[in-house]
């Protein structure tokens, strides 16, 4: 207990008598009279109520400012005045001396511990040394270490070795821009730190490993989100040899339901087997490929009806549509939806409803008339439904946006208090990229096409479907994975497909080309994002929330400076010269 008897949480009524030391920062003071107060120490374990009874005392501790810490001397007592708020409410230490540790300097802080989570953001992670003094904030990284240990206890039980990869690594073509490390004695290059440890993990099963976790730091300098931060992010990642897509889906629904049900808001949580669900059909039925199960609705096609459709938004286009049963929202209600299904998508939502007697009312339902009879019974509507509309080049993105709006204003059409898990499965292997109009991989670029060489030398490639897999749960992307591509000769055909020839995989990827050349076994991981997790089983709206020392959105740490200039002479270590941009006039 270094110099402290017990802990400010820690003390009971059976205590009573005891003579205690206990540390901690001085959280407040109730003055009553000039020998009398009540003053509360607070360490990382809990609060203790210390009743300063000498005037003398009370004329020491009018000079300290709170958030000094301070070490208590006393003698244990029962309460006459109990607290069951608190853990140690039966108890209070009458002091016999009180020392100074560590002095605050400022009167005045920036806000007060208790309540820091009503300061702003950028103010919080300034001071988040004090930020974390709050106990709500603490219990967040408190629940994290925990979670963090169960899932590396759960993985090592199931046969997987932990293994730490390099930090320093080359760049690597992942999907986000790296970070970039100049290396001082190679004058012109660059380390770049990793956005996964993809193809070190790779290289492992070709060495002789069979099971291989970690929970990973991967950097990418890509923009915060409210579920992305900025700059690095943890992983829970791992790769297992001699395996196909379902034995890594056996292990996360092994290990992932129990830890959510422990820790989570929410205790019940989807159970193995996991709903598996095709790309398209998720794209088709619920707009999106992550999409929230806990939500009953889903998107129909209504475009052999509506298209010919004198409306002009509806007319020659796709037009998507959901049906919500017995819906009692309101106008206010639903016109906020449809302007965050604009913002959110680019594309507008409309709408009509069928009222009690079956007749058509509100929002398009004048263009609706006409063919009143057939979207009745197509859509299967009954009098008191709404139905909501999306048209255009993204109805289908739209529509999810729609469905997600819906469920999340009524609870009538989601179920709000568990863990729905799902497998978004069967990825095409390629797509046409929306900036470069090419041919471009859809996902992760060392994923087994289904086929094989044969798809890859007979099929039109946007026909082709990857061994690619997402872990989604309540919305979320917890983690993308895939049955890897560990043949020379088929990653060179899929590579070529991109415009990449053989020389070019070699050069980008040489050490897992070569190593794949010496005989690599069949294999395949994931890798589902620790922070994410942490924070959806928290119920926390940012990812932020759940992170120690987290950047702000614009990717800066407020606390210590960060990104900072640096001075001339490591530049010229490094061997670079700056060329800023123009400053704006």
């Amino acid at each position: 207990m270094q110099n402290r008897t017990h802990t400010c949480g820690e003390l009971r009524l059976a205590d009573a008598g005891k003579e205690v030391k206990l540390c901690g920062w001085f959280e407040n003071i109730r003055e009553v009279s000039k020998n009398l107060g009540f003053m509360l120490l607070r360490d990382f374990y809990g609060i203790t109520q210390v009743v300063i009874e000498d005037e003398e005392m009370m004329a020491q501790i009018k000079g300290i400012n709170c958030e000094s810490t301070l070490a208590v001397t006393g003698i244990v007592r029962e309460r006459s005045n109990k607290n069951n708020k608190i853990e140690t409410g039966e108890i209070e230490v009458v002091p016999t001396k009180i020392e100074l540790l560590g002095n605050c300097i400022y009167n005045e802080l920036p806000f007060q511990i208790n309540f820091s989570k009503d300061a702003s953001e950028d103010t919080r992670l300034k001071y988040r040394y004090l930020d974390l003094r709050n106990p709500a904030v603490k219990a967040n990284m408190v629940t994290r270490s925990k979670i963090v240990s169960e899932l590396r206890n759960r993985m090592t039980e199931l046969g997987f070795m932990e293994i730490t990869t390099p930090i320093l690594t080359c760049s690597s073509p992942e999907g986000a821009r790296d970070y970039l490390v100049p290396a001082r004695n190679h004058p012109g290059k660059f380390y770049a730190l990793p956005q996964a440890p993809q193809q070190f993990k790779q290289l492992l099963m070709a060495s002789g490993f069979d099971r291989y976790f970690q929970i990973a730091p991967c950097f990418r300098d890509e923009d915060a989100r409210a579920d992305r931060s900025p700059g690095e992010f943890y992983q829970l990642d791992m790769e297992m040899a001699f395996a196909d897509q379902e034995d890594v889906f056996a292990v996360l629904e092994e290990v992932l339901p129990p830890v959510f049900s422990k820790y989570g808001k929410y205790k019940e949580a989807s159970q193995a087997p996991f709903v598996r669900i095709p790309y398209l059909e998720a794209m088709e039925k619920y707009g999106s490929d992550k999409p929230d199960l806990r939500i009953s609705l889903v998107i129909q096609d209504a475009t052999d009806l509506l298209t010919e459709n004198e409306f002009g938004p509806f007319n020659g286009n796709k037009v998507k549509a959901i049906v919500a049963s017995d819906f009692n929202g309101t106008r206010k209600q639903i016109d906020a939806m449809c302007a965050k299904v604009e913002v959110e998508s680019g594309e507008k939502a409309y709408w009509f409803r069928l009222d009690e007697k079956g007749e058509l009312v509100g929002g398009v339902s004048k263009f609706i008339a006409p063919v009143k009879d057939q979207v009745v019974a197509a859509l299967g509507l009954k009098p008191g439904d709404f139905v909501g509309l999306t048209a255009g080049k993204a109805a289908v993105k739209a529509a999810g946006v729609l469905r997600k709006q819906i469920g999340y204003t009524f609870d009538q059409y989601m179920k709000k208090d568990c863990y729905e898990f799902c497998w978004i499965v069967d990825f095409p292997m390629y797509e046409i990229g929306e900036e470069s109009g090419e041919l471009e991989f859809c996902h992760n670029p060392f994923s087994m096409p289904q086929g094989g060489m044969d798809a890859l030398e007979n099929k039109d490639p946007l026909e082709i479907l990857a061994y690619q897999y997402d872990l989604v749960c309540n919305g979320v992307e917890l983690s993308s994975g895939a049955v890897r591509n560990h043949s020379p000769e088929i990653m060179v055909k899929a590579f070529e497909l991109v415009g990449l020839g053989e020389d070019d995989v070699k050069a980008k990827f040489p050490a897992m080309y070569n190593a794949f050349c010496y005989g690599a076994p069949p294999h395949a991981g994931i890798a589902p994002g620790v922070d994410r997790m942490v924070m959806l089983m928290l119920g926390e709206e940012s990812i932020r929330e759940v992170i120690p020392f987290p950047m702000n959105k614009n990717a800066q740490d407020v606390m210590m400076g960060a990104p900072a200039e640096v001075d001339q002479k490591q530049l010229d270590e490094v061997h670079i010269a700056l060329k800023l941009p123009k400053e704006e006039k």
